[in-house]
């Protein structure tokens, strides 16, 4: 019976390296993806590799042009084309074998003072900070969009709400503004997970570095790191840099969501205060009058999907031996690139519907006129005109409140001087003293923005330099992402340049 079935396995699967579900589950969709994302960057460590080596003088400078030469015939579109071959077990051998055949046995020498090990993790980081750059590219695309936005809101009048209850007036703006902070926030985690990123591995070799006269710091400059790795164990086994990355993606995920939310629940004909413009809903089959905000509902679910694939991403390194391992290698890193890809358009998708959705300014400031969201401003006014304490004043407004709502009173109207006067007569022994003026002014949601004038606050001119501020800081964020991509083009502008003269 066992025989049996052990001859079934073997007949499906083969004898030879790789088996067939190996190759199906494994081999090939690694070699897929390595092919798609990691041919360039491999040949720049070749280059480079091969740069340092002469300058070393580990290789001749004859050798170097053959297999520079050899480097220079390679055809990347072709092998960006090419199938998996069992032959060779992965991207590395094939173009290694390749190298051979164009410049003999001097071409082995290439692999001087390397290993597949701090080559593998150098593509990885290499592949890894353009993709966490574009993201950043459009972030900063997004915050200059909400900006803009907020600059058009900055008297837009609408409550804000705490534990989703009305809570106090505020303008759209001021919520804008805290979006774009937090997206600011999420800038600054991206930087410093790039900075942890873009640090070289070559030279740890496969795990001890090597006993060759190899020059990492002239490996590190070629290939546009910020750094070097220093502890050789710690560059082919470390995974933290990828587990940064995804930490980072998935909160600015979670970010996003949350303002995801609130749009959506703001798009309601009950709430009504904004409506998405025609390119971003969809109709029903059914019903004649829908309008549906899905693009708002794809957006949420979207990035729930960034958060599940970056989870992925620290699920898998979790309780893996410290070293050189295939868990946070091949399998690993396309769950991250998923990830930064998705949230990079979920970003302009973001961007685009909320600059050309039309907000309901008069429904929002009507809502906050007639609220007793109000108050609070009250409760500040009574503590400057009756001489009392904020603790008593806040129990002289909330009991006036308390005894409207008991007779069904839930409009602000209802709360007038005269109420307010017998509730603080019953509680203090003591008349009003504010005019009928002052406390119809108290209560204007406009007011109430207005002298919110502290910074941080809702007040139109502290909004509008708040927003300038964003908007100047907007030009040195731009800058740094201009300048790492810049050093990136040049280094492979060098690297090409390298070729170039072997070829000579």
């Amino acid at each position: 019976m066992f025989q049996d079935f052990k001859s079934q396995i073997i007949e499906r699967e083969g004898t030879l390296f790789p088996s067939s579900s190996y190759r199906q589950m494994v081999l090939q969709p690694a070699y897929d993806e390595a092919k798609k994302h990691f041919l360039k960057s491999m040949v720049h460590i070749h280059i480079a590799h091969l740069k340092m080596l002469e300058e070393q003088q580990l290789v001749a400078a004859e050798e170097a042009k053959q297999i520079g030469r050899a480097l220079a015939k390679l055809d990347l579109d072709d092998f960006g084309q090419r199938d998996y071959n069992p032959q060779f077990e992965d991207l590395f051998f094939r173009i290694e074998n390749e190298l051979i055949q164009l410049a003999g046995d001097a071409a082995g020498n290439l692999h001087i003072g390397r290993s597949r090990n701090d080559m593998g993790i150098a593509i990885y980081r290499m592949t890894l900070r353009k993709k966490l750059l574009s993201l950043m590219e459009e972030l900063l695309s997004l915050r200059s969009s909400l900006i803009a936005f907020a600059k058009e809101h900055v008297d837009t009048i609408m409550i804000g709400y705490t534990h989703t209850q009305q809570a106090q007036p505020t303008t759209f703006a001021h919520y804008l503004k805290a979006v774009i902070d937090q997206l600011t926030r999420d800038f600054t985690r991206m930087q410093a997970a790039y900075a942890t990123i873009n640090q070289s591995s070559m030279g740890a070799a496969a795990l001890t570095t090597t006993g060759f006269n190899i020059n990492r710091q002239r490996m590190k400059e070629l290939l546009a790191f910020d750094g070097i790795i220093e502890n050789a164990w710690d560059a082919v086994a470390g995974a933290d840099y990828i587990a940064e990355a995804a930490s980072v993606v998935q909160l600015a995920a979670l970010n996003l969501g949350r303002t995801s939310q609130d749009f959506l629940q703001w798009a309601t004909q009950e709430f009504n205060a904004i409506s998405l413009a025609s390119p971003y809903v969809q109709i029903s089959s059914i019903m004649p009058q829908k309008r549906n905000p899905v693009s708002i509902e794809h957006t949420r679910s979207l990035l729930s999907a960034v958060v599940g694939d970056a989870s992925t991403v620290l699920q898998m390194i979790h309780n893996t031996p410290f070293g050189d391992i295939v868990d946070t290698e091949d399998d690993m890193q396309p769950y991250l690139w998923r990830a930064i890809e998705r949230l990079r358009g979920i970003y302009q998708l973001f961007g685009s519907l909320a600059v050309t959705m039309e907000v309901n300014k008069e429904q929002l400031l009507k809502r906050a006129e007639n609220s007793f969201a109000n108050v609070t401003e009250l409760a500040d006014s009574l503590v400057r005109s009756e001489n009392i304490s904020f603790r008593q004043s806040h129990r002289i407004v909330s009991s006036c409140i308390k005894k409207l709502l008991a007779a069904n009173k839930t409009s602000l109207q209802s709360l007038t001087w005269e109420v307010v006067n017998e509730v603080t007569q019953e509680l203090t022994g003591k008349a009003l003293q504010i005019s009928k003026e002052q406390f119809d002014h108290a209560l204007q949601p406009e007011y109430f923005v207005k002298v919110r004038s502290l910074q941080g606050g809702p007040a139109p001119e502290t909004m509008h330099n708040s927003l300038l501020e964003a908007q100047s800081t907007a030009t040195l964020l731009e800058q740094w992402v201009k300048e790492k991509n810049e050093r990136i083009v040049d280094c492979e502008v060098q690297l090409q340049q390298f070729l170039e003269g072997w070829v000579k």
